[in-house]
């Protein structure tokens, strides 16, 4: 009893240290402010705009700077943004953008020389490629001339309008030296969106302020708070005790915990995330050496195929998502994307069918042994595959359980190993030690991003610097599909070409999607007045593909003050009740903290 006191005991210093930043944001009283908090159990990796691939980064960037263009909140069709408009010459290789007269918030205006000099620098310079080098390779010249900027493609780019790159106040950042090491946090920030960060404590907050500069006019709130939480269960309990407005990319078991209680909005909607296991079907680098201890068997088209064959996807949703997710018999874009998502059909489709995967493996030549594990067609090695999860993250602990279930049924072992999420980044993405791995990625509107994660030219580099892979893959007919639907202008028939992509990842399989997971939030109806999703009907709010969510947002008077008073001890309150729920196994102490990969758009 004492030893299990003393555990208590940690983990109750252990939350308090982790809520010290809700504490310190809760001890700044703001008499007559209007201010809505963001809960987030993702902290910030960097406020470098340059370097953030976080999703919350990502999302906070959103709101701090504009883009050439942005996703239309109703149609998520290209719309204007520091970009009022544009047009191209008859080949499609040059593109004119006409950047409109506004100011950053420091009072300097915003000028084409300002997006010039982003894309030459992400052009240029190896560090600045880190978190969207890949939307500015089809570029063979950036130029400025007045409010002008000319963009010079080396080939047509169906994808032009939806560069997903900020733009970038050149006379601040043209100062930064090494780009690499700069963390970003100069407050307050010099910014062109709807907010202006000015104040950022690492793992504990973001505070930002409406920006007055802004051209479409400021937000309807003075101040926007992104507070970060060690692990769900303690977010769950600030929303419900008011510390917090609003928490999104909820689990199932998080988001069902907020059901009965009057004072919140549970928002269940389609989501824009596919969920995959990630096969090392032979990693290599960019020079074609092998890298990595993946087990040989994967590397056979066969093994991968019975795999998926085993998998019984309605299960998983049904036990693992609580229903809450749509099982992917298509590929790696969101069905949301109703242009670009492929399903499969007839004999393509693979569905559910162990005595088939069987037979599929029998026909191989992987034999079961005494145990009834099988072996490799020499006799060497038995199919015997690690599962990377990561540390900590239950609802990853029971697929493992299930596909474990799965897979003996056709003769394979599976063993789980969690990694923290540096370390399982470094192994699924650039060293390749690893057998199977989950991921998965939110898909913006145009999936080029996505795609281009399974192109040859995403493997890590020889010296073992990562490029951004999911899945180690290089196929030259991926390759060929992806450099079509490049140059294909007509959008119908650049879909198709996408979805010969995705048909190819599912046949191959270096990837095989699971489910689609459906956008679980809450939000406090006493503290927001209301917000606007994306898109519009039935959309996305945290970690939309848009900054509108929190720029339209309103909140209710009343939360202008509500912060004053009384806090410091709600929260102490509502982080030892989660020391309590933990103790009695109601909650899982959970650090969502995922690879690069899973939290990038």
């Amino acid at each position: 009893m004492r030893k299990w006191l003393a555990r208590l005991a940690v983990l109750g210093f252990a939350l308090l240290v982790a809520g010290q930043g809700q504490v310190a944001l809760a001890q700044d009283p703001a008499a007559g402010k209007k201010i809505i908090r963001v809960g987030a159990t993702q902290a910030v990796d960097s406020m470098n705009p340059f370097l953030a691939v976080r999703l919350v980064s990502t999302s906070i960037h959103r709101w701090m700077y504009g883009f050439l263009t942005v996703p239309d909140h109703k149609t998520l069709q290209p719309s204007p943004d520091l970009a009022e408009s544009w047009s191209s010459s008859e080949d499609g290789l040059t593109w004119t953008f006409k950047i409109r007269e506004t100011k950053w918030s420091d009072g300097q205006p915003v000028t084409a020389e300002d997006a010039a000099w982003t894309f030459n620098k992400i052009m240029t310079d190896d560090a600045a490629k880190t978190a969207n080098g890949p939307a500015a390779e089809n570029f063979e010249s950036v130029t400025a001339n007045g409010q002008d900027l000319v963009i010079k493609l080396k080939n047509p780019q169906a994808s032009i309008l939806e560069n997903p790159i900020p733009i970038m106040p050149k006379h601040v950042w043209e100062k930064v030296g090494n780009l690499a090491d700069f963390s970003g946090d100069q407050y307050p920030a010099v910014t062109s969106g709807p907010y202006i960060a000015v104040e950022h404590k690492k793992d504990q907050y973001v505070k930002l302020q409406a920006n007055p500069n802004y051209w479409r006019g400021a937000p309807k709130i003075d101040e926007l708070q992104v507070v970060f939480y060690e692990n769900p269960a303690a977010s769950i309990i600030g929303l419900k005790n008011g510390e917090i407005d609003l928490i999104g990319r909820l689990n199932p078991p998080e988001f069902e915990s907020l059901k009965g209680d009057p004072n919140i909005v549970q928002w269940n909607q389609q989501g824009r995330r596919a969920v995959y296991l990630q096969i090392n079907h032979g990693a290599t680098t960019t020079d074609d050496k092998e890298v990595g201890d993946g087990h040989p068997a994967l590397k056979d088209q066969k093994v991968r195929q019975a795999l998926h064959q085993a998998i019984d996807k309605d299960k998983l949703v049904a036990e693992v998502q609580n229903g809450l997710a749509k099982p992917a018999h298509g590929s790696i874009v969101p069905p949301m994307y109703t242009d670009f998502f492929w399903e499969a059909a007839g004999d393509t489709k693979v569905s559910y069918d162990p005595a088939k995967a069987n037979q599929i493996l029998d026909d191989a030549g992987y034999k079961k042994g005494a145990d009834g594990v099988r072996t490799m067609p020499d006799g060497d090695r038995k199919l015997e595959f690690r599962f990377s999860i990561h540390t900590d993250t239950p609802i990853e602990d029971k697929l493992a359980e299930y596909l474990t279930g799965f897979f003996k049924e056709i003769g394979v072992t599976l063993t789980t190993k969690k990694l923290d999420s540096s370390k399982f980044t470094e192994e699924t993405g650039v060293t390749g030690l690893f057998d199977i791995a989950i991921s998965g990625w939110s898909v913006n509107p145009d999936p080029e991003e996505v795609l281009a994660t399974h192109l040859c030219s995403r493997r890590p580099t020889p010296s073992g610097e990562g490029g951004g892979t999911e899945s180690f893959y290089c196929d030259d007919t991926f390759e060929k599909l992806y450099q079509e639907q490049l140059k294909e202008l007509d959008r119908p028939k650049r879909a198709d070409l996408i979805k010969q992509m995705q048909e190819r990842l599912y046949t191959d399989a270096p990837v095989i999607a699971i489910y689609y997971t459906n956008d679980l939030e809450g939000y406090r109806k006493d503290r927001i007045k209301s917000i606007t999703s994306v898109p519009e009907q039935d959309g996305i709010l945290y970690g939309a593909s848009s900054f509108w969510p929190f720029y339209s947002l309103e909140a209710v008077e009343s939360s202008a003050t509500a912060e004053e008073g009384g806090s410091n001890t709600a929260l102490i309150a509502g982080v030892v009740g989660a020391v309590v729920v933990i103790g009695v196994g109601a909650f899982f102490l959970t650090r969502r903290r995922k690879s690069a990969a899973d939290d990038r758009e």
